[in-house]
């Protein structure tokens, strides 16, 4: 028989707070077009983008976290003293090691707090998120922060048509913790490594060991066709498994909160699923970019903060992308 005593956690856990933070410089796609071949036209009707962030040297992916997490613990309620763990999302973090969430859980001030960082890309933010909860549920932290952050221009290529204007920067930030009942549902995760060539990075770090490559900086590429088919198809199946898991029908939604990757994928996404036309629809990606791990807690406090979804709502959401990775589950907004 064992002698280890049972943990002493909560029964559920719930979203208490959300933050985000996006950088000051506006990128509409007429920057874009001065290194690629296209329009305006073209570049919206591709994936419904027209404006997109990027970092100044000051925004770093530190300095952007500390931003959105201070707004998540604000909104929590939560000092920074009271957070156990801290994790980060993150693919454009370029230290191996320390691993980022340690700064920031010190520049928030957080007090000798479990943290690390996570590399799941789009679906970082859903790794995070279910990592949370079951720290909280199991007792190892009363009350944990989840970041999802990226500054993706740095592994923008400017010159490849393909994905030059896809990507933006930002932080989104929610803060995890008990509740007395279930507020965020079972999640519904994988891999499919198989198509991990289909999302990657151009180039690999040690390229560059001890020598002079000759290849551009690394930058993120895809097989947009082969991103766009999976998304829609298979990813539907997964956000309806996700919503089976939690026992609710998509007539029981209020918000559906995807990756912001492209306005297509969204749109086809919806029709799939069959929502109703009361379910409110996440497209921060219009003015916002694709901005990786951060893309879903950043629309989810757009949403918030501008009134299109209240406390209290049911939302699923759901991210994908490199590895090929995905995780979706079904949450009450804080």
């Amino acid at each position: 028989m064992s002698k280890i005593k049972p943990a002493k956690g909560s029964p559920y856990a719930r979203i208490l707070g959300v933050g985000g933070y996006r950088p000051t410089r506006v990128v509409p796609n007429e920057v874009i077009l001065e290194t690629i071949d296209s329009s305006d036209e073209w570049i919206r009707s591709r994936s419904g983008i027209a404006t997109r962030h990027w970092a100044s040297p000051q925004e770093t992916v530190a300095a952007m976290s500390v931003e959105a997490s201070g707004k998540a613990l604000a909104d929590a309620g939560i000092s920074p003293e009271q957070i156990g763990a801290v994790i980060v999302s993150t693919v454009s973090h370029f230290k191996q090691t320390p691993a980022i969430a340690t700064e920031i859980a010190h520049r928030i001030g957080a007090v000798k707090p479990a943290a690390f960082d996570i590399s799941a890309g789009c679906a970082g933010f859903g790794y995070g998120l279910t990592l949370a909860k079951g720290m909280v549920v199991e007792g190892s932290a009363q009350y944990v922060l989840v970041i999802g952050v990226e500054r993706l221009s740095d592994l923008t290529d400017l010159e490849d048509r393909a994905t030059a204007f896809l990507f933006g920067d930002g932080a989104g930030a929610v803060v995890v913790g008990p509740s007395d009942e279930p507020a965020i549902g079972p999640t519904v995760w994988g891999s499919e490594g198989d198509k991990s060539e289909t999302i990657k990075q151009t180039v690999p770090w040690d390229a560059y060991l001890g020598k002079d490559s000759g290849e551009k900086f690394p930058a993120i590429t895809q097989e947009g066709q082969a991103v766009f088919r999976w998304a829609v198809f298979e990813m539907a199946k997964v956000a309806q498994q996700a919503l089976d898991a939690a026992g609710i029908a998509a007539e029981d939604l209020d918000v559906f909160i995807p990756h912001q990757a492209n306005m297509r994928i969204i749109d086809s996404m919806v029709k799939t699923l069959k929502l109703p036309e009361h379910v409110t629809v996440a497209r921060d990606v219009e003015t916002t970019g694709n901005t990786s791990a951060a893309s879903i807690p950043l629309a989810m406090e757009r949403l918030l903060a501008t009134g299109a979804a209240k406390s209290g709502d049911t939302a699923l959401v759901i991210g994908f992308g490199a590895g090929l990775v995905y995780a979706a589950t079904v949450v009450t907004l804080p």
